[in-house]
């Protein structure tokens, strides 16, 4: 790799010795090369266009062949060949025009450079659209040449370690990262257009909460003051609830000290939603129609595939509580047991596994539900009804003992979203989050702590309000069909590579 960089140097240094400078301060392309594509798709092989053209991009591949050279040059939108001839290039340059000369061009110019070309169409005689190349710069002179092109970027560390790499041999990463965007764009409009404000939060925290979660814990220097990246955006958006506003949301960076999947990243993003003197029950339907919405957008339809798997994300959806999936799975019945003996035996009996940290029918009850249900809820599934012991700022359930309001949206088998009916009252809230805290000091790490200022905040008064978060890494993945959250995250955390950065070492 080495030599190769060192020719490329050379070359670099014969550029700046023939007056072309081989890092340029600017050009102003006219067009891209999917506008070009779609506008003169009409115009006939062996034919040319007069229309005067300027475009930029990256060479990605070079055919020299005698009197004639076929460049490929690549921008964001898609690609368009170079026709270069030599008759051509050498007349601007016996007029003394630097920017001219065959040679120059397929000598100095390798792969991975980014030039600005001007000149006409031409559809070749195979039909390929092509700008007749009059004139050329060198923008950017790559030290380094691309991965091969017939083989792409198989290592996949190499893929989400070096994105730069991924983005520029890989259309389909380009465009899981484009629609991430529109994504996260259309997402916002629609809560903008019913009236939610975002309002940013702290990421820096002197008490993480909001979920159940390790945090990061980092130090403020002139503070001598230990903090927590925040886990949730739940606690302070409620504390914009209870200071007068009544639709709120934010879409952030979330931090969590957890293990890395498929599914888990320890840095996220979120978007959590509230909405004054609502409940749960209007958290799903604005989550049916916000996710259809965003995905019509997006996609073009709310039919989809994923994996392989057809998905119909055409509302309604199913709606299903926690204890009628687990009966209908397993044919346990936990509204019949009276104490966890007689579940933890059932489950056992039932093939399904005990952990000695489920100490209440309630833990006992998810425990069952994340082994025979969760992952075989493909299409989109509302899972209604949680134990009041897994959702410390849950409200209480207006007719179902031990239960809170509370929903968790899955899709292809995976946890999307998550919504209350929040716990407004603070004396109920005090108690589970001393219970939690007491839990942290057992040694629970993903435990919450209590947020006295939190309380407060709720004993100046809460209205009733619904609570809504959803997972925006999980729904790119799901709209772009991607197996791995690595895929839909630009810089997924990762060990950092003691050997040398360089694609080619």
């Amino acid at each position: 790799m080495s030599d190769l960089r060192e020719i490329r140097l050379d070359k670099a240094q014969a550029l700046k010795d023939l007056g072309h400078e081989p890092y340029a301060v600017r050009f102003e392309p006219s067009h891209r090369a999917a506008s070009l594509q779609a506008d003169h798709k009409d115009l006939p092989k062996g034919e040319e266009r007069s229309l005067k053209v300027k475009i930029a991009g990256r060479v990605m591949s070079r055919r020299v062949m005698g009197k004639l050279a076929f460049f490929t040059l690549a921008d964001e939108t898609g690609t368009i060949q170079l026709y270069l001839e030599k008759a051509t290039l050498d007349e601007k340059a016996s007029l003394g025009l630097k920017d001219g000369s065959f040679k120059h061009l397929t000598e100095l110019v390798d792969a991975g450079d980014w030039i600005g070309v001007s000149g006409t169409l031409r559809r070749t005689d195979r039909g390929e659209l092509s700008v007749k190349v009059r004139s050329w710069q060198m923008l950017t002179k790559s030290l380094q040449p691309l991965p091969d092109k017939w083989h792409g970027l198989t290592d996949v560390e190499k893929r989400y370690r070096q994105r730069y790499l991924d983005l520029i041999v890989s259309p389909h990463s380009r465009e899981t990262f484009r629609r991430r965007a529109l994504m996260v764009s259309a997402i916002r409009r629609f809560l903008d257009s019913r009236n939610f404000l975002e309002i940013e939060t702290p990421v820096l925290q002197a008490e993480a909460g909001g979920a159940e979660a390790r945090p990061f814990i980092t130090h403020h220097n002139t503070l001598d003051l230990s903090l927590y990246l925040r886990i949730a955006t739940e606690l302070h958006l409620k504390r914009l609830v209870v200071g007068g506003f009544e639709r709120v949301y934010e879409l952030g960076r979330i931090f969590r000290n957890e293990g890395i999947s498929t599914r888990h990243n320890p840095e996220f993003t979120t978007v959590e939603i509230y909405q004054a003197f609502a409940d749960y029950s209007d958290m799903m339907n604005l989550t049916e129609e916000m996710i259809s919405l965003v995905c019509l957008e997006i996609c073009g339809s709310t039919k989809i595939s994923y994996q392989g798997i057809d998905i119909d994300l055409t509302p309604p959806w199913r709606r299903a509580t926690m204890h009628e999936l687990v009966e209908q799975a397993t044919g346990l019945d936990f509204n019949k047991f009276l104490t966890r003996e007689d579940a933890s035996a059932a489950m056992l009996k039932a093939g399904l596994e005990v952990s000695a940290s489920a100490d209440s029918l309630g833990r006992l009850l998810n425990e069952s539900f994340e082994q025979s249900v969760e992952q075989n809820l493909i299409q989109p599934t509302f899972v209604l009804d949680y134990p009041i012991e897994i959702s410390p700022l849950a409200r209480q359930h207006r007719s179902k003992e031990g239960m809170v309001e509370r929903f968790e949206l899955f899709i292809a088998g995976r946890e999307t979203a998550n919504a209350f009916s929040e716990l407004i009252d603070p004396i109920d809230q005090r108690k589970r989050l001393e219970a939690q805290q007491a839990r942290r000091i057992a040694g629970d790490q993903e435990a919450h702590g209590v947020d006295e200022d939190f309380l407060n905040a709720l004993e100046i008064g809460m209205p009733p309000t619904g609570g809504l978060g959803i997972g925006i890494d999980r729904l790119v993945m799901l709209l772009t069909d991607s197996p791995s959250i690595r895929d839909v995250i630009a810089f997924p955390v990762l060990r950092p590579d003691s050997g040398s950065q360089s694609f080619q070492d």
